[in-house]
């Protein structure tokens, strides 16, 4: 699937993050109302392991000279399971998405020859006004599978001290120089979210390179609760949505066996608290609404709605025969 005469297409660098973002605020803009993504977010789209720009990434160059749109892959664990992202400007990109879409679907078959796989699956999301993105999405097969919620709360009258939490818990913050700790907020973490059937799992060492490549990392609003004496959740913030001043809460993980008793709550409280503390004027996260866990209703009970909601798609690509590059996935020409 060729792009129209007069377009070509490159690879991206963190040159290019001014010209990318422009693309992702004007998608974003035109499909929930406001921007959504921040140059650190772009940088940790390219700089992010288990991808490469110079393989897995594409910018499409209209026949202005403007950069129209941007195509990435996500992989946060190398696993079999990977994540396709196609923004376009609204009004001049649209002609790039299937071309960019088609690309990388031909990047996902050879990766999952390059890792071992007979087939990768590989989902993409859309808000549901965007009904061209949505289309184009289920002409190349792919079908709908669930739906996440962008949520957010003010943090207008929050104190900077956050409340007793309940009898028995204890929320402090993690400290980043003790190597035993951060594997023990790993451990929580990824044993809690084995709760989840969508979770994909990751060595610490990968989970370290992540937090490696990111621009900044707020550790003093990285939390632990210990329950009873023992440690029992966490809670991993993220400094992505300092653009709109607002505290991002990237993980909440509690232990199966301390549900149920105040412990996620606890941890958010520290946190708004801490969010409150430096000025942010809003809290936010990102939360999967099949969750068995529930995790929606704990956020809507601590004052969280949603700002929007996005569909995930997804569809299986088998390996490409013999680990062959496709012609798509070539760098220059159309």
């Amino acid at each position: 699937m060729s792009l129209p005469h007069g377009w070509t297409t490159r690879r991206p660098t963190l040159d290019d993050v001014a010209a990318i973002l422009a693309v992702v605020h004007a998608s974003d803009i035109a499909a929930i109302g406001a921007p959504d993504f921040s140059p650190e977010d772009v940088r940790e789209a390219l700089l992010a392991p288990n991808v490469d720009p110079s393989r897995d990434s594409w910018l499409a160059v209209d026949p202005t000279g403007e950069v129209s749109a941007w195509a990435y892959l996500e992989s946060p664990s190398r696993g079999e399971r990977e994540m396709i992202e196609v923004y376009v400007y609204p009004g001049r990109g649209e002609p790039a998405a299937a071309p960019l879409l088609d690309r990388q679907l031909a990047r996902v078959a050879q990766r999952a020859a390059e890792f071992g796989y007979d087939r990768l699956t590989v989902r993409a999301g859309a808000v549901p006004t965007e009904e061209r993105w949505i289309s184009v999405l289920e002409a190349a097969g792919f079908e709908f599978v669930k739906r996440y919620a962008r949520m957010r709360r003010p943090l207008a009258g929050v104190s900077a001290v956050a409340p007793p939490p309940p009898p028995g818990v204890l929320v402090r913050p993690v400290d980043p120089s003790d190597e035993a700790e951060l594997r023990l907020f790993f451990r929580i973490l990824d044993t809690a979210f084995r709760d989840t059937p969508d979770y994909l799992p990751r060595s610490f060492e990968q989970w370290r390179e992540q937090v490696a490549v990111l621009p900044t990392v707020a550790w003093d609003e990285w939390f632990l609760a210990i329950v009873d004496g023992v440690p029992g959740g966490i809670l991993q913030s993220a400094d992505q949505a300092l653009d709109q001043n607002e505290g991002w809460v990237k993980n909440l993980a509690v232990l199966r066996e301390y549900r149920r008793r105040g412990v996620g709550a606890a941890l958010l409280a520290r946190a708004f608290a801490s969010y409150a503390g430096k000025g942010r004027e809003h809290a936010g996260l990102g939360v999967d609404l099949a969750n068995p866990t529930e995790a929606a209703r704990l956020y809507r009970a601590v004052g969280m709605t949603p700002v929007y909601e996005a569909n995930i798609y997804h569809r299986s690509v088998a390996a490409a025969p013999d680990g062959r590059e496709d012609p798509r996935c070539a760098d220059g020409g159309q």
